[in-house]
Formats: C-alpha cells, sequence, structure tokens
C-alpha cells in the first residue's frame, strides 16, 4: 500500500497514536472516530490505515504500550533489601510513573471494556503480573512480621487504587509537590500494612 505524499512512518506512526490517546481520553474510544484521528493527524483517514488496521488495534497498542512501561519501569528498579524499603519503592514509583502519563492512566483503566475479548485477556494479564509484584512484597513483608495484613490480594488492589487516584486530583504548581504527595501516600500505606 503507497504511504500518502509527505507522510514517514516514523513520525506520522507515533503522532497517530498520541493524537488518539489525547483523543480517547477527552471524548472516550467509542466517541472517537479515525476520520478525527486522521484530522488530528493532518493526514487522510484512509492514510491511518498504513499505521493501525483499525481502532481496536489502536486502543490495544496504547494500552499494551503503557503496561509494557510500567513493568519496564518497575524491572529497572534496584532490588530493596526488606519488604518495607520494596512496599516504598513501589508506592513511590507507581506515583511518579502514573503522575507523567494521566491520558495514558486514565484510557488503562477506563476503557478496558472497549477492548475485544482476546485483547481485554492480554491487558488482564499484563496488569496480573504487576499486581502479583505488589501481592509478593506484601506477602514477604507478612513472612518477615513487618507487615500486619488481613488479605495481601485484597490490600495489593486497595494499594493500587489508592495510588492510582493520585492521577484524578494532583496537578503540578498546586499546594503540594509530588514529592510532598508521594511522602503522605508512602506514610499512608506504610500504615495500612501495619508497618
Amino acid at each position: 500500500m503507497a504511504r500518502t505524499q509527505g507522510s514517514h512512518s516514523g513520525i506520522t506512526g507515533p503522532r497517530v497514536r498520541k493524537a488518539a490517546l489525547t483523543l480517547f481520553a477527552r471524548h472516550g474510544y467509542a466517541a472517537v472516530s479515525m476520520r478525527q484521528i486522521a484530522r488530528d493527524v493532518g493526514v487522510q483517514a484512509g492514510a491511518l490505515y498504513n499505521y493501525t488496521p483499525d481502532k481496536q488495534s489502536l486502543l490495544f497498542d496504547l494500552m499494551k504500550t503503557h503496561m509494557d512501561e510500567l513493568l519496564a519501569s518497575r524491572a529497572a528498579l534496584a532490588a530493596p533489601p526488606s519488604p518495607a524499603a520494596a512496599l516504598e519503592s513501589f508506592t513511590r514509583m507507581h506515583i511518579r510513573f502514573h503522575s507523567e502519563r494521566p491520558d495514558a492512566v486514565f484510557i488503562a483503566y477506563m476503557e478496558l471494556r472497549n477492548l475485544s475479548p482476546e485483547n481485554f485477556a492480554a491487558i488482564e494479564a499484563l496488569r496480573r503480573v504487576y499486581e502479583d509484584q505488589l501481592e509478593e512484597i506484601l506477602r514477604a513483608g507478612v513472612i518477615s512480621g513487618d507487615f500486619t495484613v488481613a488479605d495481601p490480594k485484597v490490600t495489593t488492589m486497595a494499594v493500587i487504587a489508592m495510588l492510582t487516584g493520585v492521577n484524578t486530583w494532583f496537578r503540578e504548581g498546586g499546594r503540594l509537590s509530588l514529592e510532598e504527595v508521594e511522602q503522605i501516600y508512602w506514610d499512608m500505606v506504610r500504615k495500612a500494612v501495619g508497618a
């Protein structure tokens, strides 16, 4: 298939993803057409199919990229010496990572329902890998006596929901810096697990 004159795959492909990310976050996946994405990018609607097979593939690509980057950020952290240090590291990394990507976070949580069953299963599997990492930290802390947690799985889900919630209200330049917010949330997480 011939590429639209003046388009470059290394430039236009990322612009397609960026436009889709912004439009899906602002209007919702169901309300956005491929024509709108093309208009934002400045190409003909038909030219989008040089970069993605369809809108569903574009949504999946955005969500998978988000999860891959999240898992890579987590993997890049040094192994902390104790469950408490590991939990603090997880808490701060989660807040920092997500605060830099509000649109991707919104889509990752609000647009799951719009994934096809096979795409949903793939994203859920990646989410489970991430959740399992926190659950392992909590279980290790219970075993070592550092944490008092009745149910590590439920606590995992509660902690992730609490940390991800920062994105709904935090604004750079507000009353608190991100570092201050991280410290407050770390104190809340620490108390929640009885550390």
